[in-house]
Order: structure tokens, then C-alpha cells, then sequence
């Protein structure tokens, strides 16, 4: 039996990137998945290739920064598949890349991180806490290196992924009780973002490569994934509060 058999999770922001590598590597484990996105198309194209496998998915319309949303999203979930065992906050700022120096970086910017990141986190652990405590499951929150180190000319999003950790610790110790437990991974990996990043600086990707002991950026299903999948199953039963890093050595808790 798969590790994450009979297991219902929920991924925000799962139509593309480090979400869709979550959504396929959870499905792959034998998990249930909904896939939570602002665009249903692309979910369902997710949805597709989870069918394709075998697995099991369906799509679901979330804007993580409408409360409404969310709840009607779980109870989706819930209401197919019988409860919801895992929710992964994945979603992010569209311009969760774009540096700015923080000198020159507008309210409105701040505005944005805060929403996606702060905010619907917020929303989502209230609205996923009964459910998750129904069946002992798990919370997680798609954290960042940058959330630990900082990073220069991202500083707002820096910010609101540090923020991010610290709700875990403290959501990790009031739902201990309960039963939920509450983790954070910080990955590194090759995205779509990073892609126009690479492209728009020819340089970029050698430099990234050097500082990254294990020499390449993570595959979002193949290396960030299992770290999802592993936060999910009964293997971390003893693990809660934590941010696993998941950077191929780039980066470090300390």
C-alpha cells in the first residue's frame, strides 16, 4: 500500500511550478488530491496527468486571498473524498521574484506578499483546523530559503516567509493537542520563475549551480515532493513545528 493510501490533500497553487510537483508527487503516493487554483484550466490539466498515472484528483477553483474560497474548497475536498488529511499552502505572489530594491519598492508590493503569504495563511489554518484535527492530520506551509537567510532586493518576501515559520512554530505547539501537526519546507527548485530569471540573465544559472553543493536546482515532483509526501505520512508522526529545508545544500536552518 501507498504511504499516503486513503489520504485526502489539498495543495494550493497547484496548476503549475513547485505546486504541480506537490500535486503530482502526493497523487503518485496514493493520496486523493485536490488541486486548488485561481485558474481551472490549469488544474485540470494537472488533474489530467494525475489520471493518466492512475491517481486520483480533482480540480477546484482558490484565490488563497478569498476567505470564501478556501472554505468552499475544503468542503469540496471533504465532501468528495470523504475529509481532508493534509493541507499544503503552496500559492505565492506572481512577483514573488521580481527584485526590487527595498528603498524603491512600492506599499502595493508589500500588499500583495502579505495577502498570498500572511493573510491566506491566516484563512487557511483557521478554515482547515477542524477537519485537520477530525483525522490527526497535518498542516504545511511552502516557506522559502529566503525566509531563513533573507535575500537581497526580495526583502518583502523575505519577510512574509519568515512570518510564515514563525506561525508554525507557534500553530505547532496550540494544535499539538489536537493532534495536527504544522511544518514548513523551504525549497529550492527549478520553476517557471526561475526560468525568466535564467533567461533574462544568461549568467544567472552558472552562478546558482556553483553555490549549490548537489550542483543543479531540485526537480518540483521528483526532489521537493517526497519532502511533501514524507510531512504527510505517518513516518513524521513525531514531527512537528519544523522548517526542512529541501535546497540540494544551498541553504541551511543553522
Amino acid at each position: 500500500m501507498s504511504s499516503l493510501s486513503d489520504r485526502t490533500v489539498l495543495v494550493t497553487g497547484g496548476g503549475g511550478g513547485v505546486g504541480r510537483g506537490l500535486a503530482l508527487a502526493c497523487a503518485g503516493a496514493g493520496a486523493s488530491v485536490v488541486v486548488g487554483v485561481r485558474d481551472l484550466s490549469k488544474g485540470n490539466e494537472v488533474v489530467e496527468r494525475v489520471s493518466e498515472r492512475g491517481g486520483t484528483a480533482m480540480a477546484v477553483a482558490c484565490d488563497v486571498t478569498a476567505s470564501d474560497q478556501v472554505e468552499e474548497a475544503l468542503r469540496m475536498a471533504a465532501d468528495r473524498f470523504g475529509g481532508v488529511d493534509a493541507v499544503i499552502h503552496n500559492a505565492v505572489s506572481t512577483r514573488s521574484s521580481q527584485p526590487v530594491p527595498f528603498e524603491a519598492a512600492p506599499l502595493s508590493l508589500w500588499d500583495e506578499h502579505a495577502a498570498v503569504s500572511i493573510t491566506a495563511s491566516f484563512h487557511i489554518a483557521q478554515a482547515a483546523f477542524s477537519r485537520l484535527a477530525e483525522r490527526r492530520g497535518t498542516l504545511i506551509f511552502m516557506t522559502s530559503p529566503a525566509g531563513v537567510d533573507g535575500s537581497e532586493q526580495l526583502s518583502f518576501y523575505a519577510a512574509v516567509k519568515a512570518a510564515q515559520r514563525g506561525l508554525v512554530k507557534s500553530l505547532a505547539r496550540e494544535w499539538g493537542p489536537h493532534g495536527v501537526r504544522v511544518n514548513a519546507i523551504a525549497p529550492l527548485a527549478a520553476t517557471p520563475a526561475m526560468d525568466r530569471a535564467f533567461a533574462a540573465d544568461p549568467h544567472l544559472e552558472g552562478r546558482v549551480r556553483s553555490l549549490i553543493p548537489l550542483g543543479r536546482l531540485g526537480d518540483s515532483e521528483l526532489d521537493i515532493g517526497p519532502a511533501a509526501v514524507f510531512l504527510c505520512e505517518d513516518g513524521s508522526r513525531y514531527i512537528t513545528g519544523q522548517t526542512l529545508v529541501v535546497s540540494g545544500g544551498r541553504f541551511t536552518t543553522g
